[in-house]
């Protein structure tokens, strides 16, 4: 069981790091950046709305995500509007992946008392 655990660790920090390095492009733009951190905020509202209200970790999950691509839909849709500019999926991706940065982050380490099982499990494969 625990090779398992620590096989899917080892996949995890593998695609982690895979995603940051094809996503590089994406976000050297200045634009780009700007709209990951209007994601990331919206997103970190998002969640703790949701949190505070439910205290469910994974409708916080769901939240904070929805709030992030929502808020970029409504951006590029008000762009959309306006003369000589477009709906860009571009923008709208950079917007979603600040908002899913910032939800997987939070949710990682909310400190959920009623979870300490878990985290000494988790702790357990870091100590051995």
């Amino acid at each position: 069981m625990k090779l398992i655990t620590q096989v899917n660790f080892k996949l995890c920090v593998l695609f982690v790091l895979f995603a940051f390095v094809s996503n590089a492009q994406l976000l050297s733009e200045k634009d780009k950046q700007l709209h990951f951190v209007a994601g990331s905020l919206a997103s970190a509202t998002g969640y703790t709305y949701v949190w505070n209200k439910t205290k469910d970790k994974k409708l916080s999950l769901m939240a904070g995500i929805g709030t992030s691509i929502l808020a970029g839909s409504i951006k590029e849709i008000l762009d959309s509007t306006q003369p000589g500019n477009k709906f860009d999926t571009r923008d709208l991706t950079a917007t979603a992946l600040g908002g899913i940065t910032v939800s997987v982050t939070i949710n990682l380490f909310n400190n959920d008392k009623s979870n300490k099982k878990v985290r000494k499990r988790r702790l357990d494969i870091f100590m051995e």
